[in-house]
């Protein structure tokens, strides 16, 4: 099927075959058709399946450029998608001169309440920072005619409940209500049933979301060998634009600087980025002057970028959910995409429950050599240079160099020259600097084949708080993730929530009923015995000696 035949304008076609999106998804073809006849929509699909084009479209087709008014609202768990979903909804509605306003916590309200008084016909923003403008005053919601609610799981939560429920109040009962969110928990079912007029629900499964775009493959590897493998893959495949996913924000500064000084063009994205690094570090990587993108699962589902063609998977995911929005990063808008997780021989067991999730089974994948990883680096190093040679521009700059070029040819051998011009752009293996990436805590060990450990709460991101801040799967935040597998260096709780109070190691030492015999003494003797007394001598040297039973 063609977007031509869902019934949209002329226009929004033409502007869709611009941008290069040629058929529509499954969750667009469902959605498009019913939310133009004005039906409240109730989807299920995961990231990365095209919502946004699937309430976008049908949103933009009934705005009406000429009244100024807010006519549609699209209310994002996190301060990306807002971001994102404002460029997208203003490429769509690009044709009609639609103006799209984002507003999200982290940033001026002051600026946020000017950009609304110079018109706006669609809002996106967090849920947070809509209340506070609501309760301002600076955004009217009384000609409002469509209300989006986009990853509306993940705003439960974090804990948006309260304020959703506010901000639909404030919405006319005539409108037009479209929910999506990735899995349909009690609250967002009540949601349905309190706040729309008989919903259409619509599921898109998650085998047809994974399985046939990307290629996934594994690579059984040991901790301290895997950024080799990393940087050798790197070479060996080429990547145009290419995701590292690590699990905690000192994994991902350490990747990032290891990348640097092995010469890759790479940055990062985690929590504790301010807002105006993570729009340029995300700027960057969609023009192209990035090569790697390193980031926790905040990205996960914050992350919409065409074009990216791999995803490494440098830790595995704690649940599969998390594993389903990453490799989500690549295989869109129609196009392919390849993903590698590392895994160690301990952590095959989520290997095995991410393949039930996806019912797609992964492909073993061979580490490539130090040698294979060299002759890669030589193959790109040989096209750069015939394609600087052949690019008449590129000579024409060379000229001011013919001097030079001819002294150098009368005391060495052009072979040696070519030589040295190759050993500055080859990456060789033996010469690379040194990288030590820090050992994280493996997972827990479940068995092969018997998935993944129970969340509890605080499990893979679950977990309820307020405020537009962002976080992750893991929870990169400063409460700590995993609750059984929490890292306290990387400002995280960190240890094991249910420690074994007979089995503790630290400062008061031993076993709990067998402590130090010093502290029991302590207790039975109190101040019946008398405190030694002690020579002038050992007062002027600064200190007093007790014995066991003193205070």
């Amino acid at each position: 099927m063609k977007f031509s035949e869902l019934g949209l304008s002329e226009g929004i076609v033409k502007t869709l075959t611009e941008i290069g999106y040629e058929q529509p998804t499954p969750i667009q073809e469902e959605t498009i058709k019913l939310a133009l006849e004005g039906r409240d929509v109730l989807g299920q699909a995961q990231t990365g399946t095209g919502k946004t084009a699937a309430f976008g479209l049908p949103t933009i087709e009934k705005i009406n450029a000429e009244n100024p008014a807010i006519q549609a609202l699209v209310i994002a768990p996190t301060r990306e998608l807002a971001v994102q979903g404002q460029e997208e909804l203003f490429r769509f509605g690009k044709s009609k001169g639609l103006k799209v306003r984002t507003v999200f916590g982290g940033s001026s309200i002051e600026k946020q309440i000017k950009g609304l008084k110079a018109g706006a016909h669609i809002v996106v923003g967090t849920p947070g920072r809509l209340v506070d403008l609501i309760k301002r005053k600076a955004i009217k919601l009384d000609q409002l005619e469509t209300l989006i609610l986009d990853e509306a799981d993940e705003m439960l939560n974090m804990g948006f409940l309260e304020d959703i429920h506010f901000i639909i109040e404030k919405t006319p009962e005539n409108r037009q209500t479209l929910l999506f969110s990735a899995t349909m928990p009690a609250d967002i079912k009540k949601i349905g049933v309190k706040f729309m007029k008989n919903p259409e629900h619509i599921k898109i499964a998650a085998k047809e979301m994974t399985a046939d775009r990307i290629d996934q493959y594994f690579v059984k590897t040991k901790e301290f060998e895997k950024f080799d493998v990393l940087t050798r893959l790197l070479d060996v495949e080429r990547p145009e634009l290419a995701i590292v996913f690590g699990r905690t924000k000192r994994r991902v500064d350490e990747l990032i600087r290891g990348l640097k000084l092995r010469g890759y063009r790479a940055e990062g994205m985690h929590g504790d980025l301010d807002q105006n690094k993570r729009l340029a570090v995300l700027r960057d990587f969609k023009a192209g002057h990035i090569d790697v993108l390193v980031a926790t699962d905040v990205a996960a589902r914050g992350l919409d970028v065409s074009g990216v063609t791999h995803v490494y998977n440098y830790d595995i995911t704690q649940d599969q959910e998390s594993y389903v929005h990453r490799i989500g990063r690549t295989g869109r808008a129609g196009k392919s995409g390849r993903s590698v997780t590392f895994v160690s021989y301990n952590e095959m067991g989520y290997l095995r429950a991410i393949e039930k999730l996806t019912n797609k089974e992964m492909k073993g994948l061979k580490p490539p050599t130090k040698e294979e990883a060299y002759q890669a680096s030589l193959s790109v190093a040989m096209d750069d240079v015939l394609r600087d040679l052949s690019d008449e521009s590129g000579k024409a700059k060379l000229a001011k160099f013919d001097k030079q070029a001819a002294s150098l040819l009368e005391k060495f051998d052009a072979k040696e020259l070519v030589a040295l011009l190759l050993q500055g752009r080859v990456k060789d293996p033996d010469n690379q600097e040194e990288v030590k990436i820090t050992a994280e805590r493996p997972l827990p060990y479940n068995g092969e084949g018997k998935g993944f450990k129970k969340k509890g709460k605080g499990g893979g991101g679950r977990y309820k708080g307020r405020g537009n801040g962002d976080r992750d799967g893991n929870r990169d935040g400063n409460r700590g993730g995993y609750r059984g597998n929490r890292d306290s260096k990387d400002g995280e709780r960190g240890g094991d929530r249910k420690r074994n109070w007979k089995d503790r190691d630290d400062n008061r030492g031993g076993y709990r009923e067998k402590r130090d015999d010093r502290r029991f003494d302590d207790r039975k003797q109190g101040e019946k015995t008398p405190r030694k007394r002690t020579t002038g001598t050992e007062k002027s040297a600064g200190f007093v000696m007790r014995s066991r039973g003193d205070k």
